[in-house]
């Protein structure tokens, strides 16, 4: 056995530390009780937020409660830093959290509101409505025994009383077309899927085109399957539309871009100022490999969209078409109090693999201004023309095939084209913004539905539709809710209204699968990155 000895520093080092806790102490008691009446005594520093809480707790004129203080002060703290960083109260958490889950417990349907009337447009396949017997075109006019028909009761509202935990069950009392009496149903709470790609589908022979509209945990496999199916059809070139995609989990878009480039290519990497770098590199294999890509990006286009359009881009992989995304490029961790609640804080920057940061400028605490940004490229007029938009020389970065890119705000696409406003009249925008395109379309969808569910190809779609005069009654639904027709304006808006119109309608019947083959025909940028994906010149472009 292995022999210690003690020595007189090992001794005294222990009753020196003890010493020090007793002065420490001692030094403390003195000052407590020579403090003025009028001040804190704060040790530690960070104790001050807490002494003055609980003051004001103790000593105010009326009752206050240290929780709702502390509630609305987390905030304040937090809109003194970046715009990213935020407070969810534990009442908040699962509607900020389900979007990125990819599921949420509910009955499984999709629906609007028609004359302040929940009417089904769609049961999930496989979900408790549908096994349930609950159909397309149904009203919901009770739900656990309260009325929420003709009440003028929001969407979200009605939204909070169908979800629930699984297993649970609510009570629906329901409206259906040629049956006098209220049918009621028992429907039981299951989980939901919340699918992140919109659509897979072959745009062109050999041309595929994915629609993301969100990073979340289940983003990969979806992408994944999707790809596998176009390959399946012939598809030899793809375009990802990121449009309108505010991002979500980084993983998920680093998978994702990983299926595009070669082993050991850089995709992101994060930095700040308590975290060390971090990379993040392509691996072996690839299911895109072969594929030539365009990606779609606008304004929109946040997060994680631009980790993967920068990383398709910084890598000469593919060709970015569009106009210039959001410009976040900040890095957030959800840390979670034990009552539920959450705060997102931000903890660094991504760099894309040039060492572009493609976060926009902002100002600690200025949020409104940050926000107002998209507004003020519109009213530069950078949406429209290429030429609006300055970089700084300082910001410049060349990608390893000697292509210039840009830091300092958002992916710059390398093919830019602007908002179409050739078809754009007063007539329209009136009538877009008052949602009478897609009221018409709900209404038009519930009075012919038993005649739309027979249709079984877009040409039989645009017959009927055409025989039906739909455009002239829509014109005529506008003039009833106070747009009265200008016939030089319709005539230049003709074709933009009626492919929306045609569009939202076999959504309500067809969903995504119906939706975007007739909106492409509108869809400028889409048609512009067939052109040139389909061109061996252009793409050789990268």
């Amino acid at each position: 056995m292995k022999e210690y000895k003690y020595s007189s520093k090992i001794i005294i080092t222990p009753l020196l530390f003890a010493l020090a806790i007793v002065i420490g102490i001692l030094i403390g008691r003195f000052y407590k009780l020579n403090k003025p009446d009028n001040m804190f005594y704060i040790y530690p520093r960070a104790d001050k937020l807490t002494n003055v809480i609980n003051y004001i707790e103790k000593d105010y004129v009326d009752p206050v409660s240290s929780h709702e203080l502390i509630e609305n002060t987390i905030p304040k703290i937090l809109s003194e830093l970046d715009p990213h960083s935020q407070y969810v109260p534990a009442e908040e958490i699962n509607e900020v959290n389900e979007p990125l889950e990819g599921n949420f417990s509910g009955i499984g349907i999709q629906f609007n509101m028609l004359n302040d009337t929940l009417i089904v447009l769609k049961t999930i396949t496989n979900g408790p409505s549908e096994k349930i017997g609950i159909l397309a075109g149904d009203r919901i006019l009770v739900v656990n025994n309260d009325t929420v028909a003709g009440k003028k009761i929001q969407s979200d509202s009605i939204v909070s009383l169908l979800k629930g935990p699984k297993g649970t069950i609510v009570t629906v009392g329901v409206q259906r077309k040629n049956v006098s009496d209220l049918l009621y149903f028992d429907i039981t709470r299951d989980n939901i899927p919340l699918y992140s790609m919109d659509i897979a589908y072959m745009v062109r022979p050999g041309i595929g085109f994915i629609k993301l509209n969100k990073f979340s945990r289940t983003t990969y496999e979806e992408f994944s399957d999707g790809v596998i199916k176009l390959l399946g059809e012939g598809m030899t070139k793809l375009i990802l539309d990121l449009r309108n995609n505010g991002g979500g989990y980084l993983d998920a878009a680093v998978k994702i871009a990983d299926q595009f480039l070669e082993n050991g290519q850089l995709i992101v990497y994060t930095e700040g100022n308590s975290l060390k770098r971090q990379n993040y590199t392509a691996t072996k294999g690839g299911i895109c490999k072969g594929l030539d890509v365009i990606i779609l990006l606008d304004e929109g286009s946040a997060s994680a969209s631009e980790i993967l359009a920068g990383a398709i881009q910084d890598n000469d992989r593919g060709l970015i078409v569009g106009r210039r995304s959001f410009g976040k490029g900040l890095v957030q961790e959800q840390k979670m109090f034990s009552d539920g609640s959450a705060i997102r804080l931000t903890i660094a920057r991504y760099y894309t693999p040039t060492g572009r940061c493609i976060q926009k400028p902002y100002e600690n605490g200025n949020e409104e201004e940050y926000y107002l940004d998209l507004s003020n490229r519109f009213l530069h007029g950078e949406m429209a023309h290429k030429d609006s938009i300055k970089f700084d020389d300082s910001l410049k970065y060349l990608t390893p095939g000697g292509k210039v890119v840009y830091g300092g705000g958002g992916i710059m696409p390398d093919i830019f084209v602007p908002i179409d406003t050739t078809s754009f009249t007063d007539y329209l925008a009136d009538i877009r913004n008052r949602g009478l395109i897609y009221r018409f379309a709900l209404e038009f969808t519930d009075q012919h539905r038993e005649n739309l569910e027979k249709i079984s190809s877009l040409d039989e779609f645009y017959y009927y539709l055409n025989s039906r005069k739909t455009l002239q009654q829509f014109i005529e639904f506008a003039k009833n809710n106070n747009v009265p027709p200008n016939k030089e304006q319709i005539t230049t808006s003709e074709f933009v209204m009626k492919t929306q119109l045609y569009a939202y309608i076999i959504r309500n019947i067809f969903d995504n699968k119906g939706f975007y083959p007739v909106i492409e025909k509108i869809d400028n940028t889409l048609l512009k990155a067939i052109d040139i994906i389909s061109s061996e010149e252009m793409m050789a472009r990268e």
